[in-house]
């Protein structure tokens, strides 16, 4: 008969407990719920009252509002914006990328600027507007610009204010991919610097700057306070006039219609983020 093992003091040794068997998938739970609650669920009571009318059923033919003129006219003010503010910050924010880039990556100056970038990429809304017009405003303390009422110039330059620091931060991890051995191969094998960036830099670079692009593109898309501050007794963009549809006084207050730009406005942050995130499988292919 077998005699259970015991330890050198004639104690049996304790059985270690079993753990319980724990999916791969089970820490992704507390994300999707969250992306379910506060994104999906959303979304969709946005989509279902787009479709209904006022007293409550179903009109699938206010999709067909989104071709009316005015509406159009709206999201036509949003493009605009959006691509103006977008390709400046683009740009401009590049060109600062790469300054950072080519200094000291432990440097003090690198971490300043991606602090403060962090920083400004999130300084938006009321306090943004109001500081450009105490700055340049009617009664501004360096100047009147004239033409800061006119749009889109004149909420164009609130916008990119904070595009820059943002094409900063998501731009920067594209320029450190590119190695510093593919500059110096281009350069034995007798390349210029325009030759470099023309047939190396520049393609391995492209898709994540127009990746870049195409995000600042939907952050300026969901903007409203800013513009709003900017100017609330007429409506440019999309978020401006949601926001009247929402809360009018006058007699424009309208639900149904500002769930419906609502979902046009979804539709294009859809197909935005789409291409940026093609963009981005195709830049992680390169830069590795």
């Amino acid at each position: 008969m077998a005699v259970a093992a015991t330890t050198e003091t004639g104690a049996r040794p304790a059985r270690a407990g079993r753990r319980p068997s724990v999916p791969a998938w089970a820490g992704t739970v507390p994300f999707f719920v969250y992306v379910a609650v506060f994104l999906l669920w959303p979304t969709a009571i946005v989509v279902v009252d787009a479709l209904k009318n006022p007293n409550g059923g179903w009109a699938f033919a206010n999709i067909a509002k989104l071709g009316d003129p005015l509406v159009r006219g709206y999201f036509v003010g949003s493009v605009k914006l959006c691509l103006l503010s977008s390709v400046f910050g683009a740009v401009f924010g590049a060109i600062l990328a790469y300054a950072v880039a080519t200094g000291n990556p432990d440097g003090l100056i690198r971490r300043l600027y991606i602090a403060v970038s962090g920083v400004l990429a999130q300084f938006g809304g009321v306090t943004l507007a109001f500081a450009f017009l105490v700055l340049i405003g009617p009664v501004g303390l360096l100047f009147h610009a004239s033409w800061f009422y006119s749009f889109p110039w004149g909420i164009t330059v609130i916008y990119t204010y904070f595009q820059i620091p943002l094409m900063v931060l998501v731009f920067l991890p594209a320029i450190d991919g590119v190695k510093v051995q593919w500059r110096e191969a281009s350069e034995n094998l007798g390349a210029s610097a325009w030759q470099y960036w023309r047939y190396v830099g520049g393609p391995l670079l492209l898709p994540a700057f127009l990746g870049s692009t195409l995000l600042l593109f939907a952050n300026a898309l969901s903007a409203y306070a800013t513009a709003v501050a900017w100017e609330d007794q007429i409506a440019y963009i999309v978020p401006q006039q949601i926001g009247i549809a929402l809360s009018s006084e006058v007699g424009l207050s309208n639900v149904n219609v500002a769930d419906l730009l609502a979902l046009g406005m979804v539709i294009m942050m859809a197909i935005v983020m789409t291409g940026y995130a093609l963009l981005q499988r195709r830049a992680a292919r390169w830069l590795r």
